[in-house]
């Protein structure tokens, strides 16, 4: 593939912050609202595991460059077997991503034009969801330049409610002492909070995804990570606390769109919508660069033969059509079950289970990095290759722990309801198939 059809440092890096900065940050403080201060002590933990884990994916990307993404990663050390089942589950966590993000983002549509809220939701997350898949079919670069543009838009709601936070510190600073949260400090409120919390730092391996598809992907997918993780755990510091010390926390726990709340109190009526505005806009690049990635991943399994050929097939732009409309009709299923419970409840739910099909793949990249080291075939890393990936070892084991046993043995059913298709593979490809690069 020529550099033309290739997508270079700030596409991979707007790929990072706009798959981390999406809709979960605008839809999580009702989420951990319940958790008090809990839930702050949950991000920094959530925070320091996600640096840990983007290291582990900046040093697979420079040690196997050539390896199409984390399924090469994995492939390449523990074997074929691994691979399928950490990437099958993060297969699934992708279209269930989209449908998470198309229903939290309904919720915010709301605010703006309440007159929509006369209609039945779910059309709306369906309309958002296709639109999407329409603009990724048209190619990778196409995909890339909606996400260069959303990411730079949905950092300015995030500066805005930085300003807001820091005007109200300096004249008002008593405000914040006013609706303390009244939950109390206990290890299992904070491991539940942090495994909540992460599903908004889900996507740091996002650059790594369309490794075959980036120029030099041996240096472009290590600093985009990094940078766009980095860029990502500033703005999360930043912005997360100010609305659960804000608003008193059983009112924050039954927001649709807290932050737009949060504007309107402090700012006046109809501030809000213009916030919910760009919310929207980051809800929306957010589903953008998830439906590029559910496409890549779905086209990458095919080519490898784990998944039906016919998913891999192109279109004349170079899109993975077939991959990117079945995996379309998976999410759209599950936006239509969603809505069997409340916009909050539904989101959180959804969240729990993205956020446990996700770490299998984390879990699995963290001991290739392992794996890598022990070979010698990551020598430049050393030691820093070893001690991160056995940092994301101990995340991932604690983020499994927080999950709870609903969303770990959907999890687990996941991977489990996966293992017939790959038998059924394997048995029309009995000798391994050459890895695609």
């Amino acid at each position: 593939m020529s550099d033309g059809n290739k997508i270079g440092f700030w596409t991979c890096t707007a790929l990072v912050v706009g798959n981390v900065i999406g809709l979960g940050i605008f839809i999580l403080p009702a989420s951990l609202a319940p958790y008090g201060f809990n839930a702050m002590i949950g991000w920094l933990v959530t925070l320091g595991g996600c640096l840990a884990l983007a290291r582990v994916f900046a040093h697979l990307s420079h040690a196997l460059p050539n390896a199409d993404g984390p399924y090469g990663y994995v492939r390449n050390t523990l074997g074929d077997l691994p691979a399928y089942m950490a990437l099958w589950a993060y297969w699934v966590s992708i279209w269930l991503t989209n449908a998470a993000l198309a229903t939290g983002a309904v919720g915010y549509l709301t605010v703006i034009v309440p007159e929509l809220g006369r209609i039945q939701p779910a059309l709306f997350a369906l309309v958002l969801l296709w639109s999407f898949i329409a603009v990724n079919l048209l190619g990778v670069r196409m995909g890339g330049r909606v996400q260069v543009v959303t990411s730079a838009l949905k950092l300015i709601p995030m500066a805005g409610i930085a300003l807001l936070g820091a005007w109200i510190l300096l004249t008002t600073p008593a405000a914040y002492a006013a609706h303390p949260p009244t939950t109390p400090l206990t290890l299992g409120n904070v491991t539940a909070a942090s495994t909540i919390a992460l599903f908004a730092m889900l996507g740091l391996e996002s650059a790594s995804i369309p490794a075959s598809r980036v120029i030099n992907p041996g240096r472009t997918i290590p600093r985009a990570t990094m940078t766009g993780t980095l860029l990502a755990a500033v703005v999360y510091i930043i912005v997360s606390t100010v609305p659960m010390l804000l608003i008193p926390q059983s009112e924050l726990a039954n927001a649709n769109a807290p932050f737009a709340l949060l504007m309107e109190r402090h700012l006046g009526a109809g501030v809000g919508r213009w916030l919910a505005l760009f919310v929207v806009v980051s809800g929306l690049g957010c589903l953008n660069g998830w439906t590029l990635l559910m496409g890549e991943i779905t086209r990458t399994m095919a080519n490898n033969g784990v998944l039906p050929a016919v998913l891999g097939r192109e279109n004349r732009r170079g899109a993975p059509a077939v991959a990117l409309l079945v995996t379309g009709a998976l999410a759209s299923a599950m936006v239509w079950m969603s809505y069997s419970k409340s916009l909050v409840a539904a989101f959180t739910f959804i969240t729990r289970v993205v956020t446990a099909a996700n770490l299998p793949l984390y879990l699995c990249c963290s001991l290739a990095l392992l794996v890598l080291w022990r070979r010698g075939d990551a020598p430049e890393a050393g030691r820093e290759a070893a001690f991160f990936g056995c940092i994301g070892v101990c995340y991932v084991v604690f983020a499994f722990i927080g999950s709870g046993h609903e969303p770990f043995l959907l999890a687990l059913g996941l991977i489990a309801v996966g293992l017939p298709l790959y038998a059924l593979m394997r048995l029309r490809r009995p000798a391994a198939a050459p890895l695609k690069v």
